[in-house]
């Protein structure tokens, strides 16, 4: 197997990304944003973005819903503070150069935690989930919208030939389903409460975990 990203690379990369970030990315993960937006704003109060990047999403969410955003990459976090302050975007409380694996945060704090794109970006996906759900306050949702890499087929070849490309750029492609059951059943105190495909092409997933 590549050897795994880690949290410098993945800074490196989005440092690069982050001028051309919304004309690449923009359009083709819209529907994925705009999805977990809708949700976030169905359960309102306070939410935390994590990799919210250059705040694309940030002007979608209702103005009654409270926004804390972080991202790894400060020069895409200096886009999103911009943006923030060009559309006077008083909810948004908060935003901060973080790692998603070491929120400083307090337990149960946000009434829902989203995270597009996120998942299959970091180093330990699973540590990660969990401190998402550790910010989490009981009977709040995890959202989720991700790449899930194929379980079997040429897609599932194609991703294992290009994740040593992908992880220059900044991600894993190879990321089954099965690692989400596994850690869902691992951490317990959480059930899924949806799995929908998104596009492009089904290839990606808006999943919704609840906490007990």
């Amino acid at each position: 197997m590549a050897a795994d990203i880690s949290r410098a690379g993945v800074e490196k990369a989005y440092g690069r990304w982050a001028p051309v970030y919304d004309l690449v990315f923009g359009k083709v993960f819209d529907a994925g944003r705009q999805s977990t937006i809708a949700e976030a704003d169905r359960i309102g109060g306070r939410i935390l973005d994590v990799g919210v990047g250059t705040g694309l999403s940030l002007s979608d969410y209702s103005r009654t819903t409270k926004i804390c955003g972080v991202d790894i990459s400060e020069p895409m976090l200096r886009k999103a503070q911009a943006r923030v302050r060009a559309m006077r975007l008083s909810n948004v409380e908060v935003l901060s150069v973080m790692d998603a694996k070491n929120l400083a945060f307090p337990e149960n704090f946000f009434d829902a935690v989203v995270a597009q794109y996120v998942i299959t970006a970091v180093p330990d996906p699973e540590g990660t989930l969990d401190e998402f759900v550790r910010v989490l306050k009981p009977g709040g949702e995890l959202i989720l919208v991700n790449h899930i890499g194929a379980e079997s087929g040429p897609r599932k070849l194609f991703e294992l030939a290009f994740a040593p490309v992908a992880r220059r750029l900044g991600w894993r492609p190879e990321f089954p389903w099965q690692r989400l059951v596994d850690w869902a059943a691992k951490h317990g105190g959480i059930t899924l409460a949806e799995r929908r495909p998104m596009p492009p092409m089904g290839h990606f997933s808006l999943i919704r975990y609840r906490k007990s």
